[in-house]
């Protein structure tokens, strides 16, 4: 028993010391500072320890150089625009970390026998006109869903589609960048 008391009692201050040198280090090896050369006021404090290197925020402990960034899909414009113009479409698969929205298919009243599904694809969040890959499928079946014919991206819904979504986005950029003025 005395033995094993030892023991821990040595992992102990060994992990101990080990904690120690990492808080240390963080410190430059410093144990307090100069209160001549730091601000009084805690925000301005913050920011001179900031400013040079010191001190990290917490937004910024999540980024990596390797990963992506990480955003709620409600904060990207094009991402929320696709979704309003496309909302009146049931959806089968929608997954912002993917950069993917499809529908199901769709028809309108007048024409049961014709039904079309949109795939859009996020290749950037950049508000831009090559920023999404739309491909818009018609099924045209000739009885209710027997002797179907696929017929692959209809160019002009298509144009019209990216144009509406890429105007929405644009919209909602203005009304963000308004909200963060307003708020400064």
């Amino acid at each position: 028993m005395n033995k094993k008391f030892h023991q821990v009692s040595f992992t102990k201050i060994f992990f101990f010391f080990i904690l120690s040198a990492l808080l240390l280090n963080g410190c430059n090896g410093k144990i307090g500072g100069d209160a001549r050369k730091f601000p009084d006021d805690p925000k301005l404090r913050v920011k001179k320890n900031l400013e040079e290197g010191r001190g990290f925020k917490i937004n910024d402990a999540f980024k990596s150089p390797k990963g992506g960034v990480f955003e709620f899909a409600s904060s990207n414009e094009l991402w929320r625009a696709s979704l309003d113009v496309i909302d009146f479409m049931p959806l089968t698969s929608v997954n912002y970390s993917g950069g993917i929205i499809i529908t199901d298919w769709y028809s309108n009243e007048k024409e049961q026998n014709e039904s079309i599904k949109i795939t859009i694809r996020f290749l950037t969040n950049e508000i831009r006109s090559d920023a999404l890959d739309i491909k818009i499928f018609t099924r045209i079946c000739k009885e209710t869903l027997v002797n179907c014919k696929y017929i692959d991206s209809n160019k002009s819904i298509v144009s019209e589609l990216r144009k509406e979504i890429l105007k929405k986005a644009t919209i909602y950029k203005k009304e963000k960048k308004e909200k963060e003025k307003k708020k400064k």
